[in-house]
């Protein structure tokens, strides 16, 4: 079995075991249902057993399951042993950094801060590994990345130290086509429509698996509302643009400069209790930080600052 197979088969069981529902575990998964059925299945047909109990709930591992996921749990530590040897030998004047962020992220933030960083360190490399949060956080926890940036950092495993640019809000770009748009205004006062308001417009979103998108949609559950949602990417800037060019409203963090046109679009302040984000970079717990990682994270920490102002 590869390490890949290992750490998703891992990710599958854990899901089902916190949702109790095939369905659910996927989605959290970003996989399909079918798929995730077909590879439980086809492990335990492997195996001659069954590895969770399906006919009560909450599901629990069998007998065989625990002993499975045993197995697999020493190969992920194996494998992280293996990572921190490597890293502790390996010189630190040519070093590599394997980061990982999501694409749409990526895409905005890493322009930002790792130009002044490797000024500072010009025979450094980056190694970017762009995939979900959730993949690159178990990255991190086996020692596949030395650095996992993201949005919100509530939700981060006790077991990873990060740091964070802070709390930020986020605003709505509401253009022409909209029927809230307020002619020849360039900010909307902020409480001046209800969230749930915002959110019955046509919408133009992020992708699914982005910080911002699980915000949102998180919103939507609590507000019942189904989305009108006439353009998804996986770019930031593309969803910003397509409702500058009046497609439908978006959502974008504050960080992200707009320019004032109060002719062709609203800016609006969203609420900041009810939709935030903050920008973070994280490492696992054990790392040993050389004077190279404490340069990546303070020139990260600088930009935060600076667009706090």
């Amino acid at each position: 079995m590869s390490k890949l197979e290992s750490q998703d088969i891992l990710c599958y069981i854990d899901s089902l075991l916190k949702y109790s529902n095939y369905s659910r575990a996927a989605q959290s998964l970003y996989i399909s249902q079918p798929y995730l059925t077909k590879v439980i299945k086809k492990i335990e047909i492997e195996l001659g057993c069954e590895l969770i109990t399906r006919n009560k709930l909450p599901y629990r591992l069998t007998e065989q399951g625990k002993i499975y996921y045993q197995y697999l749990t020493s190969l992920e530590n194996s494998y992280a042993k293996l990572m921190r040897e490597i890293s502790y030998v390996s010189d630190v004047s040519n070093k590599v950094l394997r980061i990982g962020i999501l694409p749409s992220l990526g895409s905005y933030l890493t322009p930002l801060f790792l130009p002044d960083f490797l000024e500072l360190h010009p025979a450094c490399s980056i190694n970017l590994v762009e995939d979900l949060p959730e993949k690159n956080e178990k990255r991190l926890q086996n020692n596949e990345l030395d650095f996992w940036i993201g949005q919100n950092s509530s939700s981060i495993s006790p077991n990873v130290n990060f740091v964070s640019w802070g709390r930020h809000s986020y605003r709505a770009v509401i253009p022409r086509c909209c029927e809230l748009y307020q002619k020849d205004v360039a900010v909307i006062p902020e409480g001046t429509f209800d969230i749930s308001t915002i959110l019955n417009q046509r919408l133009i979103l992020t992708s699914k698996g982005s910080a911002i998108r699980k915000q949102i949609d998180q919103l939507l559950s609590v507000y019942k509302i189904q989305p009108n949602i006439v353009m998804e990417s996986n770019e930031i800037r593309t969803v910003l643009n397509l409702a500058k060019h009046n497609m439908g409203v978006t959502i974008v963090p504050e960080s992200v400069h707009i320019e004032e046109r109060a002719s062709e679009y609203n800016i609006y302040p969203l609420p900041i209790d009810k939709i935030s984000l903050d920008y973070f970079i994280a490492h696992h717990g054990e790392r040993k930080l050389t004077s190279v990682d404490h340069d990546l994270i303070h020139t990260f920490l600088n930009h935060g600052q600076q667009c706090a102002v």
